[in-house]
């Protein structure tokens, strides 16, 4: 049987001058291996074929055995080109065990090269082992399926052994130029990419997936950073950009005539501005407009001070001012009137009837409190007919007013005196003249400001008082001639034992003398209502005009009465 080492083997490899191997290796008797004489043709008693170009990659391994494909009839032979060897020892022939001898290869008998069992490698492939520089990566070569020993093959197949050309793989070559060469890969698979083992990749995937991993945190910190930024322009600007506000067109036209706008339009140009100076110092206050010949009405408490040589000055919604004089006041009734001379196109205000008015009402108030002109509050008529005083800073009493009031939540302050209450019609119904304090009733010049707790001198009182003011210059107060005991503590107003200066307390031939009212008696009601004293009395009195008619119930012994009188008439003067 016919045996050859494969090229490029270590044992007694002799490598030609053009780094090529294809020598082939002496057997350990001294001479290549040639083909058995003895062998008759057309017999093949070698071993089976095996496929061609596999090769072991161990060097260490037993010597492969490449045999030629025969077919019956016709044998196939390929020549080897010589190939120059240089000079080598080669080991000399075993003799009966005898030591092996270096014998140079020069005075070696040349042995016959034997002729190689396959074509000629037109690709050079290297030897075991490792590629060398020298040689390009050849294409992978797959092992192509062979019919068995003796099968009759048709015309034109090819020859067992016969390369079968391959169609290189696309793709770049990764690990250098044998980075695709699988000599061991099966027909039809997949040549793997380099790059390592199993284990090279399981560490590969194992890095990808840490790379996805931080990328996904990093996408996540990003996000959440610009959705924090995000959410804190929307909730301090409202949104990313520039803020721009949105605002609704004008509405251009009237407001409702009952509403506190159109009342207040109605209502301001026949407001002014009281400013007070004199001996007694200055004062502040409101008045309003009562005809076109400039006479304003105001508070008493208000124009005090110019009644001893001081001056007044008039200021106009607009701005206008002008110089007024005092034409009268009354401290009884804390109203006053004054005149400006000179200006025209006056506002003169409405005046209302107080007795319409009902608790509930809506009102609107307009003054300069704290000397801020033209201000305008709103509210209800909380009561009407409450009786309060005010004043008494002389202590004689004079000074002392008596108001059965409107009482009003629309807010009032110092400044407000003298100015209008209106309803909703923009018509006067009473005067802004004193505040609820901590101590009481006040005017409110004496007061820090509202609580809610406001006054108004009802118009109809004011208006007849205003009137006898412009006409007369003082006006009249409705008595019934008796002097009452104001240190009474019971129920209702005691008429007193004597008059100031020692006279009688009835008024011989008055109103309470001709119903035989005397010193003593205690009047309970005055038309059904009753009095609980004798401020209450008098204020109840002063609601009305001289000549009005009164029914007042009367207790003398313990024994009530009821009498009819007519109020008379007093000049404070």
């Amino acid at each position: 049987m016919d045996k050859a080492k494969p090229t490029g083997t270590p044992d007694g490899t002799v490598p030609d001058a053009t780094g090529d191997s294809h020598g082939t290796a002496a057997e350990p008797g001294g001479s290549a291996t040639a083909p058995d004489a003895s062998t008759s043709p057309g017999t093949d008693t070698r071993t089976p074929p095996r496929p061609v170009g596999l090769t072991k990659a161990d060097p260490a391994a037993e010597p492969v055995e490449v045999a030629a494909p025969t077919v019956p009839g016709q044998a196939e032979e390929a020549a080897v080109p010589p190939a120059t060897e240089p000079p080598a020892t080669v080991p000399a022939p075993r003799a009966g065990g005898a030591p092996d001898a270096v014998v140079p290869a020069q005075q070696q008998a040349p042995a016959e090269r034997p002729r190689p069992l396959h074509a000629p490698d037109p690709y050079s492939t290297p030897p075991y082992g490792e590629p060398g520089p020298w040689a390009p990566a050849p294409p992978v070569q797959r092992p192509v399926p062979t019919p068995a020993h003796g099968t009759y093959l048709p015309p034109g197949t090819p020859a067992h052994g016969t390369p079968v050309p391959t169609v290189p793989e696309a793709g770049p070559a990764q690990g250098g130029e044998w980075g695709r060469y699988d000599p061991w890969a099966a027909p039809g698979a997949l040549v793997a990419e380099s790059g390592g083992g199993p284990g090279e990749r399981r560490r590969e995937r194992r890095a990808g997936r840490g790379r996805l991993v931080g990328a996904a945190l990093v996408l996540a910190l990003v996000a959440g950073a610009v959705g924090g930024y995000v959410g804190m322009r929307l909730e301090r600007h409202g949104g990313l950009g520039t803020v721009e506000l949105e605002q609704t067109s004008g509405q251009a036209g009237e407001r409702a005539p009952d509403s506190v706008a159109g009342i207040a339009a109605r209502t301001l140009p026949g407001v002014v501005t009281l400013h007070v100076s004199g001996g007694d110092g200055g004062a502040l206050g409101t008045g309003f407009v009562l005809d076109g010949r400039g006479h304003i009405l105001t508070n008493q408490h208000v124009v005090e001070s110019a009644s001893d040589g001081g001056s007044i000055r008039v200021t106009f919604n607009g701005g206008e001012t002008a110089r007024a004089r005092l034409v009268g006041g009354d401290p009884g009734y804390d109203l006053a009137v004054v005149k400006v001379s000179g200006v025209s196109g006056l506002t003169p205000l409405p005046l209302g009837d107080s007795d319409d008015v009902r608790v509930g009402d809506p009102v609107v108030a307009i003054g300069a409190p704290f000397d801020l002109a033209n201000t305008v509050t709103s509210g209800i008529i909380s009561a009407k007919e409450r009786p309060i005083t005010a004043g008494g800073e002389k202590g004689d009493g004079t000074d002392i007013s008596y108001v059965d009031a409107l009482q009003t939540d629309a807010p009032i302050n110092p400044g407000n005196s003298g100015g209008p209450l209106v309803d909703e019609r923009a018509r006067v119904i009473g005067i802004n003249s004193a505040i609820h304090a901590a101590s009481g009733p006040a005017r409110q010049d004496d007061s820090a400001g509202s609580v809610g707790l406001g006054f108004a001198i009802p118009v109809n009182q004011a208006k007849r008082v205003a009137e006898e003011l412009i006409n007369h210059g003082r006006a009249t107060h409705p008595v019934i001639g008796v002097t009452l005991d104001m240190g009474y503590e019971g129920e209702g107003a005691k008429v007193g034992g004597e008059a100031a200066g020692g006279g009688p307390a009835v008024t011989p031939g008055g109103p309470a003398d001709r119903t035989d009212i005397a010193a003593g008696d205690v009047i309970t009601e005055v038309d059904g209502v009753p009095v609980a004293s004798g401020e209450e009395l008098i204020i109840k009195i002063r609601s009305h005009r001289p000549g009005d008619r009164l029914a007042l119930t009367v207790e003398r012994d313990g024994e009530s009465r009821r009498v009819t009188l007519e109020l008379g008439s007093s000049d404070p003067s």
